[in-house]
């Protein structure tokens, strides 16, 4: 670039008015431009002091057990992140007797701390750039031969590093579709344990009444602590004497809170975003996707509300599966219709005419140069008729997906014993070895799950076409005359799938007579059989995605560019901002008086419910040091124009000193299409203010220890 060029970018990042600072930045080579921008808007810690070394503000920050994003915020590694990222653990946790997830809990005593069986959290390390290295590898190859090189070179490089450090691996993954690939070093800390949660009517406060929406009131965290090895301070499977873990670095919980327009950073692992894809592609997310998860959803969810409304055994077994199916189900539905409020396919198609209008114009200068035009040269009608060609396969996987896998008991087991499960029995003897289901009878409702497999069967079959349908369809019409509850009753009855205890043995055979065996074998036939419709299209499709994105790289070189997330950590910037509700601003807080006020419409809204004691202390006239000391008030949650998605849940926000202010939680209604396209006038990330968070630990849990832990000085 010419050196005016420079200095017109510098000006243009650092002289705009207060805006949404769109991205999730890599930190490892966070642009200097960006690092730059973030200085200009307060943001005051080197860029050591951010990423490099064990003190570094990025080892405070965790990856929670693979789904959500947390921060390490003692010296003895207690570690905050959301209430419904710790919402299963909890569940697990509950029972009729001791209903956590009812009541809250809270560990008196390290002993008291619960621990949580395959949970971990993985602190990143170090990242590299290894594209030079696997580009010419992975040259020509299919998608299946490029992971099974991609995995091969991860485990040779996991190899190297466990020579130095036996707790760290290596994970590698691509970035910007595939145009680069960046290896990162993990630690997994695999003993993690429950200490502290709020009651659910606090931790998920509003429902689904509130969810994507602002105002909010949620008080959205709970409280873990990592366990490590007592002699070496690093990761161990759970013991009983293992002892809480001592990072070298942990956040700096602030009481300071915040005020319009300061400086507000995240850092954690959002999860997926498809900001570089195509018109087409982004067509089919919404109507092969989206549409079909919103209409088998809304199915689900009225069959598990009405039975979890019966009594609390029921209610227990299945609103961890209701929570996360409801909220992508309401996702779906705010994408959809921002997708359409925007214009967003055809802004697309807009933008992708200009980049064709570049390629005609830069294809001989480019090839006069030598350059590597093929990379980035789009076949825009081929990439339509790819999408166009797989469109009806592509919604029918959706449609299996949603209708069949992990969604009835009888359904998961069906597919799990033709499929996943390891056989028991001697090894040694064949004509022994047999299939046997644990029993977790405590886990499901038979009635319900009778209903939801009759809405599933007969769902799937009214909105899938016959080619994508399997037998038991059929069999249905012609030996049920079409009615499916009478074809499940007898399922249930001639299947000994649910029976307690029953082995299935191998040398009799007779086991893939059983009706649910069978039916089994029918949906994983038919999930085949759309799965080889699908996959001779998706290399094609990758590829040309694949140029599309570095054509637009290289259309833009001269200004930063971040990857789509793919939950390797990230930072978003930008400020503590309201937005524009009926025209009118939000506000960029809310108070106790406004939580309170919701409580008391829990007779309209039982999502509404709180129990009297948060009731009183939600009205308290006095909220002591968790008060805002400049504007009187008890904030529960605030927004930020930053970038965020799925994933990021719990991951820290931090002030321009890099002091913790909250967790993030949600986005707001607005922004459910940036996943694709970031809207910088609407896009709103939802907090929950850490003095809210406290303040209940203090005055409704009683932590006292907890208190001192994170507040020493205090």
């Amino acid at each position: 670039m010419k050196r005016i060029t420079w200095f017109l970018l510098f000006c243009l990042f650092t002289f705009l008015p207060l805006h949404a600072d769109e991205g999730m930045w890599t930190l490892y080579n966070l642009d200097s431009l960006v690092y730059k921008q973030m200085v200009s808007e307060g943001f005051q810690l080197s860029y050591d002091d951010l990423y490099r070394g064990d003190k570094s503000l990025k080892e405070a920050c965790v990856n929670f057990s693979g789904y959500c994003s947390g921060v390490v915020v003692s010296p003895d590694g207690l570690v905050f992140t959301n209430h419904h990222c710790g919402f299963s653990a909890i569940n697990k946790h509950s029972t009729v007797e001791h209903d956590y997830m009812r009541n809250g809990f809270y560990a008196k005593t390290f002993a008291d701390e619960l621990p949580n069986e395959n949970m971990f959290v993985s602190f990143m390390k170090d990242q590299q750039d290894v594209t030079a290295r696997l580009l010419p590898l992975l040259k020509e190859k299919s998608n299946d031969e490029a992971s099974t090189i991609i995995d091969s070179i991860a485990n040779v490089m996991t190899d190297s590093i466990k020579k130095i450090d036996s707790t760290l691996h290596v994970d590698i993954d691509p970035f910007y579709e595939g145009n680069k690939y960046y290896a990162t070093t993990y630690q997994d800390f695999r003993d993690v344990r429950l200490v502290f949660t709020v009651p659910k009517s606090m931790g998920k406060f509003g429902g689904e009444t509130d969810n994507w929406m602002w105002p909010r009131q949620t008080c959205d965290f709970s409280v873990f602590r990592i366990y490590a090895d007592p002699k070496t301070n690093g990761p161990a499977d759970y013991s009983k004497d293992n002892v809480p873990y001592h990072p070298k670095r942990w956040a700096e919980v602030s009481l300071d809170g915040y005020r319009d327009g300061d400086f507000a950073m995240t850092v954690g692992y959002p999860g997926s975003t498809s900001r570089y894809l195509s018109s087409y592609g982004i067509e089919e997310m919404r109507n092969g996707e989206n549409t079909t998860r919103i209409q088998v959803r809304d199915k689900k969810l009225a069959i598990l509300r009405k039975y979890m409304a019966k009594d609390d055994k029921t209610r227990i077994q299945y609103e961890d599966a209701f929570a996360h199916s409801s909220n992508y189900w309401k996702n779906s539905i705010g994408m959809n219709k921002c997708i359409d409020s925007i214009g967003l396919i055809r802004q697309k198609q807009e933008y992708e005419a200009r980049i064709q209008q570049w390629l005609k114009e830069k294809k001989d200068t480019m090839e006069k140069e030598h350059a590597d035009y093929d990379a980035i040269d789009v076949d825009f009608d081929k990439l339509k008729e790819l999408y166009a060609k797989r469109f009806e396969a592509y919604r029918a996987l959706h449609y299996w997906n949603e209708s069949f896998w992990r969604n009835t008991e009888f359904f998961t087991r069906a597919i799990k014993i033709n499929s996943s499960m390891t056989p028991k029995g001697p090894e040694d003897n064949p004509n022994k070895q047999y299939l046997e289901f644990d029993d977790n009878s405590d886990k499901w409702n038979i009635e319900l799950d009778k209903e939801l497999t009759t809405a599933m069967l007969r769902n799937y079959a009214e909105q899938v076409p016959e080619r994508y349908q399997p037998d038991v369809v059929k069999t249905v019409k012609k030996k049920f005359d079409g009615d499916y509850r009478r074809y499940v009753d007898w399922l249930y009855k001639k299947s000994k799938l649910m029976k307690k205890g029953h082995k299935f043995y191998f040398n009799k055979k007779n086991h893939i007579k059983d009706p649910g065996v069978a039916l089994g074998i029918d949906l994983m036939a038919c999930y085949g059989a759309i799965g080889i419709e699908i996959a001779p299209l998706l290399d094609s499709v990758q590829t040309e995605e694949k140029k599309l994105c570095a054509a637009r790289l290289r259309m833009e070189q001269d200004l930063p560019h971040y990857s789509d997330a793919n939950f390797t950590m990230r930072l978003s910037y930008g400020q503590v901002r309201d937005v524009m509700i009926g025209g009118k601003p939000s506000g960029y807080y809310t108070t106790a008086e406004s939580i309170v006020e919701k409580m008391k419409q829990a007779d309209k809204n039982e999502e509404y419910f709180a129990e009297p004691i948060m009731h009183e202390l939600m009205s308290s006239k006095d909220f002591g040091k968790y008060q805002d000391k400049a504007t009187g008030k008890m904030q529960l949650c605030f927004i930020t124009n930053n970038d965020i998605t799925g994933g990021n849940s719990g991951s820290p926000m931090f002030d321009g000193k890099g002091r913790l202010i909250g967790l993030a939680f949600d986005g707001n209604w607005d922004s459910l299409a940036s996943d694709i396209l970031f809207d910088k006038v609407l896009a709103r990330c939802i907090g929950v203010d850490v003095r809210y968070m406290l303040y209940l630990m203090d005055k409704w849990g009683h932590a006292d220890r907890l208190i001192k832990e994170v507040l020493p000085s205090r």
